[in-house]
């Protein structure tokens, strides 16, 4: 039987307690193999691998080994011995090692069977190894036992310090936080084993960091020991946690971190203006919106804490200026809301209030969180330019205005104290026309040129004003110039008109409407009135309707025009307004006399158009048509009787052309391929007969690669022979083509022993089913019976 060694390490005394304690735990389990210890024989040897699977006593004495860790000495670390109870001290028994770290970490002595760890062991990396033994028959290489397997255990011992995995740590905490805040967990990890003794575990402590901080001893949770940390006072702090083995006892291994804790702001500080007078001063031309200066209140507080919203409390200048809070920097930008005037008003007082608009209610005892200052505004003078009263001009006048006559005085002034003379005159970009004049002293706006409004019917002018004194000072104004319409344009016809009259024209007919335009634009609107003129008023071939909508018509007065007596009129018409005065002209409307047909169709106004040659007649004419078209009927015949026209085609009565539908894919090919397959012979195989037919089909392009099937395999009673008949009879047809077809058979085989085996007429019960008669089909089922059938329990399977 196998006995396990000593222990090794009995220079560890701790170790050697350990072990011992561990041997007084361990299951000794001790069984003896009876008989006599011998080399096994060649028939048991032979037999030994199929006794191994059934249960037998083992020879063995069966333990764990255990070896302390991190070993230092120089020899090999003694571990423990196995010995067989076969073993005589003979040498004849060859002991052998197998399994994790077998001959790498462990060795063992064939002979004596001492196990010794030939290298370094740490816990931390490997726990236990599980290895095998066996005796074996030194001269015959025989196993003289069965394998057995055994496992060295590594214990642990301190090796391993504490560690902050996590390490350095950054925190944050608000300032101004009660004591006993919760500021941050540390967790310190030890490698050693936490099951065997103090090794891992690990106690907290502060090394750096008081008197503000502390940290509870089991749970590594830093809290804060210090009232009223104000953040503004000291920002950031640097805490040194330790964490120590072994319960914090002497002797334990000890590891640190780093806790880096910032105090983070709360609005706990009130603004305060640096100064509580600010002395400013803005020029009387600054535009609106435009900077004075700028007023900033401080606050100690940051971020959110430290916004500022500023506005103007009291003051005589509430309605002139304006202040506006910057998001970035926090300051008030004190601007312009309203034009400035030295000579109004040289100075302004205002009264600006800075506050928190974000406050904390604990912190409100330490309030106000606002604050106020003062700001005194100084206007200084400027020579400003001329100023126009009033500032925009509107003027109407008439077209017809005489040339060098006043339409508006343009009036402006010095605002300065000075009040210098005014020197006006025309900015020439916006009258390129040079329609008007302004007088350089008075102002006075007059026309220079005549003005047209059908040309122009508005003038935009810019009027410069200059001092005298100073040129660089220069004002400016708009006048706008509106040109009213006089009735100085006679109407006209809107177009150029040209008539037609058919010489069957009947006395009154219509054969004109007349519009008229007029270029002036009368308040009343435009009305025009129509009229011969007096040289035609009397004519006896047209007359004018005035229909009073600003058209007329123009009527016949006779019948009976005739284009070789005179082919063209011209009819003068007279067009008025309804201005003062009122103003005429005439217009021509051209009439040409044409013929119609009986519709009124104008054919054509030509008088020599319908005069026939002397040498051609009418029925001369009908005849070359005549003969033109026949012409062309017999073109359009023989064309036609060529394209109806067929060659013969010439058919070989010994050459078979037909089309050969080959279609893949059909389940069931029925009487579209009755050529492949004879799909009645399946229903009923002992009907099949070798007629092999020779069809008329085309030559194939390969030949078969099926291989000759004997022709008496057609009377067998079985689907498979029968369709290698048919495919003998196919590869025997030289004239047939390879048939590509997917068929589907209803027969399943006549005379089996196993009837059907379709799953329609299966059992549809949950119960077990009995496959012993699987047996009873014979060899060709026998593999479903191996699968399905019973077997002999007490017999092994392999």
């Amino acid at each position: 039987m196998w006995t396990s060694g000593r222990m090794s390490n009995v220079k560890n005394l701790l170790g050697l307690g350990i072990s011992l304690y561990f041997w007084g735990l361990m299951d000794l389990t001790t069984t003896v193999l009876s008989g006599s210890a011998r080399p096994l024989t060649e028939g048991q040897e032979d037999n030994l691998s199929a006794k191994l699977h059934q249960r037998m006593k083992r020879s063995w004495v069966w333990n764990q080994f255990f070896v302390l860790e991190e070993y230092t000495g120089t020899d090999p670390l003694y571990v423990g011995k196995l010995h067989s109870d076969m073993d005589r001290g003979d040498g004849s028994i060859k002991y052998i090692l197998s399994g994790e770290g077998a001959g790498i970490v462990f060795t063992i002595d064939d002979t004596t069977g001492d196990i010794h760890a030939i290298q370094r062991l740490d816990r931390e990396e490997r726990s236990q190894y599980t290895l095998r033994a066996q005796a074996l028959d030194r001269r015959t290489g025989r196993p003289m036992e069965p394998e057995s397997e055994f496992i060295i255990k590594i214990q642990d011992i301190n090796d391993n310090e504490p560690k902050f995995l996590d390490g350095p740590y950054v925190a944050s905490v608000p300032e101004m936080s009660p004591v006993g805040t919760s500021v941050i967990q540390v967790t310190a990890t030890d490698a050693d084993d936490p099951t065997y003794g103090n090794s891992a575990r690990v106690v907290y402590s502060i090394l750096q960091g008081q008197p503000y901080f502390s940290v509870d001893s089991r749970t590594g949770l830093i809290r804060t020991a210090l009232m009223n940390m104000d953040r503004e006072a000291k920002e950031y702090y640097e805490v040194i946690i330790q964490a120590k083995d072994m319960g914090g006892q002497l002797g334990g291994l000890a590891g640190t971190t780093t806790v880096n804790i910032t105090l983070s702001d709360v609005n706990d500080n009130p603004p305060r203006f640096p100064q509580k007078h600010y002395q400013m001063s803005v020029l009387e031309s600054a535009p609106i919106s435009s900077t004075v200066g700028r007023v900033v209140a401080k606050d100690l507080d940051e971020g959110i804490n430290a916004e500022m919203k500023y506005s103007l409390v009291d003051g005589d200048g509430l309605d002139v200026f304006d202040i506006n809070t910057d998001p970035n920097y926090q300051v008030g930008i004190i601007t312009v809301r309203k034009p400035l005037s030295f000579e109004s008003k040289k100075s302004y007082t205002l009264k600006v209030e800075g506050a928190n608009p974000h406050l904390e209610m604990r912190f409100l005892n330490l309030g106000p969180f606002r604050d106020t200052t003062t700001v005194h505004i100084s206007v200084e003078d400027v020579d400003e330019p001329p100023v126009f009263e009033p500032s925009f001009y509107f003027v109407e006048v008439p077209e017809d205005v005489e040339i060098g006559t006043t339409i508006q005085i343009i009036s402006a002034k010095d605002p300065d104290v000075t009040n210098n003379s005014i020197r006006y005159s025309i900015d020439r970009s916006s009258d390129p026309g040079r329609f008007f004049y302004v007088d350089i002293t008075s102002g006075a706006l007059m026309t220079a040129r005549p003005l047209d409004r059908e040309d122009v019917s508005w003038h935009n002018i810019t009027v410069l004003a200059v001092e005298l004194n100073n040129p660089s000072q220069v004002g400016s104004v708009s006048v706008m110039v509106k040109v009213l319409d006089v009735n100085d344009n006679a109407p006209e016809f809107a177009r150029f008109y040209e008539a037609f009259v058919c010489e069957n024209a009947k006395a009154g007919q219509l054969i004109q409407t007349v519009s008229a335009i007029d270029r002036d634009d009368p308040q009343e609107g435009q009305h025009f009135y129509y009229s011969l003129a007096p040289e035609a008023a009397n004519n006896p071939n047209f007359t004018l309707r005035d229909n009073q909508d600003n058209t007329a018509w123009i009527l016949t007065r006779r019948s009976g025009f005739r284009q070789h007596e005179q082919n063209t009129f011209y009819l003068p018409i007279l067009i008025s307004d309804n201005g003062r005065p009122v103003l005429s002209s005439t217009g021509t409307l051209t009439v040409h006399v044409c013929s119609c047909d009986d519709d009124g169709m104008v054919m054509s106004c030509n008088a020599e158009a319908y005069v026939l040659p002397v040498s051609l007649s009418r029925g001369a004419l009908i005849a070359i048509l005549a003969c033109i078209f026949v012409l062309l009927v017999l073109v359009l015949l023989i064309l036609s009787m060529r394209r109806q026209r067929k060659q013969p085609y010439i058919i070989d009565e010994e050459e078979n052309i037909h089309e050969n539908i080959v279609r893949y894919d059909d389940e069931g090919g029925g009487e579209e391929d009755t050529e492949a397959f004879d799909i009645a012979a399946m229903w009923n195989p002992r009907e099949a007969q070798l007629v092999v037919k020779n069809r008329q089909d085309m030559l194939p392009e390969i030949e078969s690669l099926s291989r000759y099937v004997p022709q008496a395999c057609v009377m067998d009673n079985n689907v498979h022979n029968y369709v290698l008949a048919k495919l003998y009879e196919a590869d025997m047809d030289l004239w047939a083509p390879p048939f590509d077809s997917l068929q589907t058979y209803m027969f399943e085989g006549n005379g089996s022993v196993a009837e059907s085996l379709s799953s329609l007429q299966s059992v549809t019960t949950d119960s077990d089913q009995s496959y012993d008669y699987l047996t009873d089909w014979g060899p060709r089922f026998k593999k479903l019976a191996e699968m399905y059938g019973a077997t002999d329990s007490s017999g092994a399977l392999w």
